[in-house]
């Protein structure tokens, strides 16, 4: 029996149908939700379980957006530079690569976790399918409403070329019902091929140009993922937002230059020099909020702050949009970022000292590597005993004490050690537990509202999963736009995903390969699938069709277009789901 049929029998007998069907177990997380749900909560209470699960899948959101905007693209971009990496690859390698990398993380994680179990593959096919919809028509036609605009003609070209490919690839397997090992390295093989595509046409754009291929400047995490150079998308680097960026790289759209703003803070720098003590080092750098301005501002202004979901501004200067950088501004969620302040480090090469804070750094010797073991595989790791005594976790605790007390012993509060580099790849390790995690609990949860209103993990995927992965990326875009860089908010929307559905299902499945079982099943939810699947091919196909019929003169008569065209699409899938429209049997 289906999990889903557990709403079809009376309610005493919930909580023993989802306890005894193997169909009801969920993979990996650290709460049982259908449990949770069906047993700790009387069958009047229903609809209080439900809006429960509702906010808690809210925050898992913005936990998701917290640790890659602040944590995990920061110290990604820190790793390229103590590499030297940003030296040696152009600028347009590194934002298809390592940047595109930090921004899609959420997705990455969350189809990876979708794919271990073919229950739930469905998710990440719907999410997938479902953001390429609802960004290159939404947020496109979004775009396209707020400030008409000429799009640059060979970037997106290329670009919607190579996504109608990995559409069509995508819709084979389907076809097939399976993944097996040359379809997920063949995912990989053509983000490999796009990346030297975007790479080549970049070098014959500034050769045709006559401009030497100057080497870029160090990426500087400081600006929290937010460098855009000149590249070819002329997308924007949203860390923390779902979709990755894309740089410009052979557009013919120059980016304005300016300075940056001031920071405040250099009013309050002391007239003669004193050492801070470690104990109010450890305070400030465990305070997700700016004390100083803090204390200026009225009580209900510190209760937006402490509430609001997320706080990104734009720099007009800049011409794209930057999340505040960490640690001084008051920031989203208050309580998960102290959290994440206790257990990941940050390296800031835009900073003096590094970010380095030495209290801190040491107390993440011990924490960073803590919060790995007892997330990894929902703490089987950590929780294990050795000789059915000693808990692997306290092992681990005790070498990371030692640790910590060597490098506090032998290093100052006032300049960073040489191997502070080292606390980058710390980071990045520690904030792709908090992300995977946090992927695990999202897809567990989501596969608990399928069960509890009788819904496919399609419609899920297409909807709140795509919803939430995109909605960042769509206030981005349009104030984008409003601020006059449409071009650059445009390109972003059909090169920025062409990443997630490339690396999200081609390193999904392979991740979940084995030398045993070398082939991912896959079971599509009916004719649901292939509607969103036929959606998005068709969308691009108009997009592809219609854009260079006005010579990429984008207006608002194409917004309305697009917009009209995903309610369509989302009221013939919604009918779909609930039965109205059905497959025709023979």
């Amino acid at each position: 029996l289906q999990c889903w049929e557990v709403r079809r029998r009376n309610s005493s007998e919930w909580c023993h149908f989802v306890r005894t069907n193997p169909d009801c177990r969920l993979e990996g997380g650290f709460l049982d939700y259908l449990d949770g749900v069906f047993c700790a909560f009387p069958a009047r209470l229903l609809p209080l379980a439900v809006t429960l699960y509702a906010c808690w899948l809210l925050y898992l959101f913005v936990i998701l957006g917290v640790t890659a905007e602040k944590f995990f693209c920061p110290n990604l971009s820190a790793i390229s530079t103590n590499l030297r990496l940003a030296f040696s690859l152009t600028s347009s390698l590194h934002g298809v690569t390592f940047l595109a990398f930090g921004n899609g993380a959420p997705d990455v994680f969350s189809a990876v976790v979708a794919f271990s179990d073919p229950r739930t593959a469905g998710l990440a096919i719907g999410a997938v399918f479902g953001a390429g919809v609802f960004v290159t028509t939404v947020v496109a036609g979004g775009i396209a409403l707020v400030k008409p605009f000429t799009a640059a003609s060979r970037p997106f070209l290329r670009d919607v070329i190579f996504y109608m490919v990995a559409v069509f690839l995508t819709f084979m397997v389907l076809y097939l019902g399976r993944i097996r090992l040359g379809e997920a390295l063949g995912y990989l093989g053509l983000y490999i091929f796009y990346v030297f595509t975007v790479v080549l046409c970049t070098w014959i754009h500034r050769r045709q140009r006559g401009d030497r291929l100057a080497p870029s400047r160090p990426w500087e995490p400081g600006r929290a993922c937010g460098p855009h150079g000149g590249g070819s998308l002329g997308g924007t680097a949203h860390c923390g937002s779902p979709r990755p960026p894309e740089l410009l790289t052979d557009t013919e759209e120059q980016e304005p230059t300016g300075s940056g703003s001031s920071d405040y803070g250099e009013e309050y720098r002391p007239l003669l020099p004193y050492q801070e003590s470690s104990l109010r080092i450890l305070a400030a750098g465990l305070s997700p909020v700016d004390y100083r301005k803090w204390r200026r501002k009225p009580w209900y202004w510190r209760l937006f702050k402490v509430l609001k979901v997320s706080e990104r501004r734009v720099d007009p200067s800049q011409g794209h949009t930057r999340p505040p950088r960490p640690h001084s501004a008051p920031s989203s969620q208050v309580p998960v970022e102290l959290l994440l302040l206790l257990t990941v480090p940050v390296v800031d090469p835009d900073k003096e000292d590094l970010n380095w804070k030495r209290p801190l750094n040491c107390l993440h010797v011990i924490t960073g590597p803590l919060l790995c073991i007892l997330t990894l595989k929902s703490g089987t790791y950590g929780l294990y005993q050795i000789q059915g005594v000693f808990p692997v976790w306290v092992l681990v605790a005790l070498v990371g004490t030692v640790v910590a007390v060597l490098v506090f012993s032998t290093t100052s509060n006032e300049e960073p050690p040489k191997y502070h580099c080292v606390f980058a790849f710390l980071g990045f390790l520690v904030s792709a537990m908090w992300i995977n995690a946090a992927a695990t609990e999202l897809v567990n949860i989501l596969r608990t509202l399928g069960v509890i209103f009788q819904l496919s993990n399609t419609v899920l995927g297409l909807t709140l999963l795509a919803w939430g992965n995109s909605i960042g990326d769509t206030f981005s875009d349009l104030t984008m736009a409003r601020q006059g860089y449409p071009r650059m908010a445009f390109s972003a929307c059909f090169g920025g995903i062409i990443f997630n559905i490339l690396v999200g299902v081609g390193l999904g499945c392979l991740l979940q390969m084995s030398a045993s079982q070398m082939v991912v099943k896959l079971e599509p939810d009916g004719l649901l699938v292939w509607i969103l699947a036929g959606a998005l091919g068709l969308s691009l196909a108009f997009s592809l069709v219609a854009v260079p019929a006005q010579c990429f003169q984008l207006g608002k008569a194409y917004g309305a277009c697009l917009l009209l065209y995903y309610a369509a699409f989302l009221a013939v899938a919604l009918l779909t789901e609930f039965g109205v429209i059905r497959a025709a049997t023979a």
